[in-house]
């Protein structure tokens, strides 16, 4: 007697369907057909990969009305499937998403089933080639999913006599998502023969230049949200035009509709929800359109009920209103906004994310401590603007922050105590302010941190030893530029998701110690779909998520190198340059197999570099120059075949260069400045003797610092001596005085030029000196 049967999951949020588990494993579905009385089954995220038949099990259900079997890894309708379905299904609801059905597999057996079919959704399959006008025989059709797919039109274009046409004629067609396919050309005016659409998505496709007008959207009374994003269509519409429809999402991301502030979306958040004082518009999203005009006067006051608003990436300007603003959403990064923060409101039962970062606000930090209902901010990024001051120490309720950057501003004093309150943190970066003092010990209750970056500061004192012991989730940690003293903690090694360590430009002394092999992520080799799968995304707030879209701090430059890494996450590097360590590189870190980037640069290692350092088969970026490293180069070195950047300059090394196809091609500066390297690329052949056991490094740059401050001395001291010795002789012998004073007045041209080129010369070496450690 069943009727209902559901024993899939909602997925949640399938964005990352690799990390999603399936509930269950089902086998064939045959037992279905004892069910005869089933109307609604739903088995979305279960594994039926084993299920060869059924599209034929699903047949035998006549009284079946509504069926989901999304994300279910189906495989493809056999020909005896086909030859047994039945066409007089009373299914209504079909939703087959998400599971790679080829077109030549699910075509003929939909339209064998369609005629009464009221939704149904293909979205993100393997549909491929021009939509089928077949689908405009599905009379019943109200709602259509085909986005994410590999569809084209007809001759390329969106035109009346395509498809669209067949679709136009169906009375009750009401959704329309074509969205992230082929779909190119131009779009006809006869869209609109769509009257009672409600749901228009054609975002993703390349309609590149297009010009939609107003006579596109002429019919659309019943429109209610538009989906344009990521289109780059050019939208042409009169500004005192008044859209026949009333949208609740108006989704334009990327189109052009610039350069001045589109004015009928005034008409849209005018209109208010009967009963409510808010307007009907709940999302807007006008990001990188195009626009670089003053946000107008009747925005903010037409604002009430707007739940998410981005206008990111345009040159828009204006100030905030002395109001509160009441928002979920709100993202104006990369704009010319200027004056303080406002006061801000969330929306109490949603999670909240404001992001101001790149544009031109001031004043102070204070507004934090203002924002109403602040346990349900999961994300603040300021960053990038002209804030200064100190940062309030008000952080205790803002107990669902999951991202917090202040970086890039000029916020001074000691770091607020208060962040240790903010135990659901997985991304916290302050960089490039001027924050002094020791590290707070409450940042250590930040245990689910990932991402910290504290760079280009003042902060002194000791590393904390708690960093390893307590945030063992970290994947990214930049202190480089400040001030940190004493030795590197071995509790570092126990981060062993760790993939990038930049503690460079600071003051730490002794060795680097040998546990560095724990950092397992660099070790060994893990497939990158894993490592973001264990140690970045986490479903709801992943670090990669709010990485890339929502801090905009995805390029990761790589100081020496001048070398920017879009992704964080295919970058496994540790940089230790311009510090005060000593002894030998561990043989260890012959284990970091997955290492990208190595830069032990400015400092005072000695003895040679690790023979099996050609093991780090993955390595692009290798800066050892300016230490104390003797012995010859190994000849494991010629192995790298990915080494891009390479810097051995100013050490004690010796002997033949090793030979291969990738170590010859470097400029002979990466040699530079050591006691006896020979052969390509810095010398024809060898036939260089090696300089005794001892000898100084010829070219260092204390020694030759050192040189030269005797050699000005030393010249200055020989110039007057020479200059006062003639003066004393001719001020007694009155016709060498004359012969004397003529050759000095001819000869003061020549010793001025002669000085200022020196002095240039020297300017130019100084300056040509790879990339210094000064602050």
């Amino acid at each position: 007697m069943l009727e209902t049967l559901r024993l899939g999951g909602n997925g949640g949020d399938v964005t990352y369907r690799h990390n999603f588990k399936k509930m269950f494993s089902v086998g064939k579905l045959e037992w279905l057909s004892h069910l005869s009385r089933l109307k609604e089954v739903d088995l979305s995220f279960t594994n039926l990969s084993y299920a060869n038949d059924w599209s034929q099990d699903i047949s035998h259900l006549p009284l079946l009305q509504k069926l989901s079997l999304r994300h279910c890894d189906l495989p493809s309708i056999s020909s005896s499937s086909l030859s047994l379905a039945n066409s007089s299904t009373s299914l209504t609801y079909l939703d087959l998403s998400d599971n790679n059905l080829p077109s030549s597999a699910i075509y003929p057996w939909l339209f064998n089933v369609s005629s009464n079919l009221v939704s149904l959704n293909l979205s993100s399959n393997q549909l491929k080639g021009p939509i089928p006008e077949a689908f405009g025989n599905m009379m019943a059709i109200q709602e259509l999913y085909l986005s994410d797919n590999l569809l084209i039109l007809a001759e390329n274009q969106v035109r009346g006599d395509s498809v669209l046409n067949e679709i136009g004629k169906l009375p009750d067609f009401m959704v329309l998502d074509l969205g992230y396919n082929l779909l190119n050309g131009s779009i006809s005016k006869n869209i609109g023969q769509l009257s009672n659409l409600q749901v228009l998505r054609l975002a993703g496709n390349s309609f590149d230049g297009d010009v939609i007008s107003e006579a596109h959207f002429s019919n659309f009374t019943y429109l209610q949200k538009l989906d344009l994003s990521y289109t780059s269509l050019n939208l042409k519409l009169n500004s005192r035009w008044t859209p026949p429809f009333q949208l609740s999402q108006i989704m334009l991301c990327s189109c052009k509709l610039g350069p001045h502030f589109p004015d009928w979306i005034r008409t849209q958040m005018d209109v208010l929800t009967p009963d409510l004082d808010i307007s009907s518009v709940e999302y807007i999203d006008i990001s990188a359109s195009g626009i670089s005009d003053s946000l107008p006067y009747w925005f903010w006051g037409s604002f009430h009920g707007l739940k998410y608003i981005n206008m990111s990436f345009n040159q828009i300007s204006g100030t905030f209103p002395n109001n509160s603003i009441h928002i979920s959403h709100l993202d104006l990064r990369s704009n010319n906004f200027s004056g303080p923060l406002p006061h801000f409101s969330l929306d109490f039962w949603d999670i909240g994310t404001i992001n101001l970062s790149r544009n031109k606000f001031t004043g102070s930090g204070a507004p934090i401590c203002n924002i109403t209902y602040k346990g349900v901010l999961a994300l603040l990024n300021l960053s990038k603007n002209l804030f200064s001051g100190v940062v309030p120490d008000c952080f205790e309720s803002f107990q669902s922050l999951t991202a917090l950057n202040l970086g890039d501003n000029s916020f001074s004093g000691s770091l607020p105590i208060s962040l240790g309150s903010l135990t659901s943190l997985e991304m916290l970066s302050l960089r490039g302010n001027k924050f002094s003092g020791e590290l707070p010990s409450s940042l250590q209750n930040c245990t689910k941190l990932k991402f910290l970056d504290l760079s280009d500061n003042e902060l002194s004192g000791e590393i904390p030893i708690w960093i390893g012991q307590r945030l063992s989730s970290l994947v990214f940690l930049s202190l480089q530029r400040n001030q940190f003293r004493g030795m590197i903690p071995h509790q570092l090694c126990e981060l062993k998701y760790l993939q990038i360590l930049d503690l460079s430009v600071n003051k730490i002394s002794d060795t680097i110690p040998p546990c560095f092999n724990n950092f397992t992520s660099m070790a060994k080799k893990v497939s990158l779909d894993r490592r973001i799968e264990l140690h970045l995304l986490d479903e709801v707030s992943s670090l990669w998520f709010i990485q890339l879209r929502y801090v905009d701090e995805a390029l990761l430059t790589w100081k020496g190198t001048k070398q920017s890494y879009p992704q964080l996450g295919l970058l496994l590097a540790i940089d230790l340059s311009c510090n005060k360590l000593t002894g030998e590189i561990p043989e260890e870190l012959n284990s970091l197999q997955e290492l990208v980037a190595l830069n032990l640069s400015r400092n005072f290692f000695t003895g040679k570099i690790l023979q099996k350092i050609g093991h780090l088969r993955q390595l692009e970026v290798l800066d050892l120059s300016r230490n104390k490293f003797s012995g010859n180069i190994p000849t494991s070195l010629s192995e790298l075949t990915f080494l891009s950047i390479l810097d051995l300059s100013y050490n004690d090394l010796f002997g033949k260069i090793p030979t291969s196809t990738q170590l010859q091609s470097f400029d002979p500066s990466s040699f530079s400045h050591n006691r006896g390297l020979c052969g390509p690329p810095t010398s024809p052949n060898c036939s260089i003797v090696e300089p005794p056991p001892g000898k100084p490094a010829v070219g260092g740059e204390e020694d030759s610092d050192e040189f030269m401050k005797w050699f000005y001395a030393g010249m200055g001291l020989g110039f007057a001596v020479g200059f006062w010795g003639f003066c004393s002789v001719v001020f007694f012998k009155h016709s060498w005085r004359h012969s004397y004073y003529r050759f000095l007045d001819n000869a003061k041209d020549w010793v001025y030029v002669s000085f200022v080129l020196l002095k240039a010369r020297f300017v130019r070496r100084i300056k040509g000196l790879s990339t210094s450690c000064t602050r």
